[in-house]
């Protein structure tokens, strides 16, 4: 029987990540789906490929391959068909990786969304309380918004509507003992590979900063948080 919350992993050119990951799954207990969404041109496909079928036996972990639509995109076409059976989805990056402790942290996502609609996140170890580079939120979100990110927006500045849904509908919370830990080239914890160089690249930022901000300020939150207002009217 599938559980109640997937937690969707885009990843590319790091199939190591992997076994990493899956093993971090079993370093804490966590019971959570896991589905790793791989592009069908990526170099490393066929050791994708391999670990799928290494990890068929698992009931918790799935791997779905596709075309590239970039993290935003791929990320919203897994989400938007999940909500449909899932409660709770969450969102990993394949640098990051949970880490354990008293509670298990997809246990403590549950129990922090229990109460209606919500996003959560944790401490990344690297931007802490002021980002959610990983995060977690009521499927009815991703239902009602038709996406987990606004579409427009490529790879960066995902993490700055999360915060804008939350703080606008006024139901986010962060949890400081929650360490989901992101080994980030910023934190001195990964090296500089070409998956880094491209989304850090002038271009790349320059694109997704103008994209948020013309989202921002433009309408497109504005209509969204009174869709996540209403939502959680519903809901009380």
């Amino acid at each position: 029987m599938a559980d109640d919350l997937l937690v969707i992993i885009p990843t590319r050119g790091r199939p190591g990540a992997v076994p990493e990951i899956v093993q971090a799954w079993d370093d804490t207990g966590a019971t959570a789906d896991l589905l790793f969404a791989v592009d069908t041109d990526d170099p490393e496909l066929a050791a994708y490929k391999k670990h799928a079928a290494a990890l068929k036996a698992d009931g918790r972990v799935r791997f779905t391959f596709g075309k590239r639509r970039r993290l935003c995109g791929t990320l919203n076409a897994q989400a938007v068909k999940a909500a449909k059976t899932y409660r709770f989805l969450a969102f990993l990056g394949d640098d990051h990786r949970p880490r354990p402790a008293a509670m298990p942290w997809d246990a403590r996502i549950r129990e922090c969304l229990s109460g209606g609609p919500g996003i959560v996140y944790g401490n990344d170890l690297l931007m802490g309380e002021q980002m959610p580079t990983a995060v977690a939120m009521t499927a009815d979100i991703v239902d009602t918004l038709d996406y987990m990110a606004p579409p427009a927006l490529i790879h960066l500045c995902l993490d700055l509507c999360w915060l804008d849904w939350g703080r606008g509908m006024g139901r986010i919370t962060y949890l400081d003992d929650m360490v989901i830990e992101h080994l980030h080239p910023a934190a001195g914890k990964a090296e500089l590979d070409a998956g880094y160089e491209e989304v850090n690249s002038e271009q790349q930022v320059s694109a997704d900063s103008a994209a948020y901000y013309d989202y921002r300020d433009g309408g497109g939150l504005e209509a969204d948080l009174a869709k996540l207002r209403a939502l959680v009217e519903e809901a009380s």
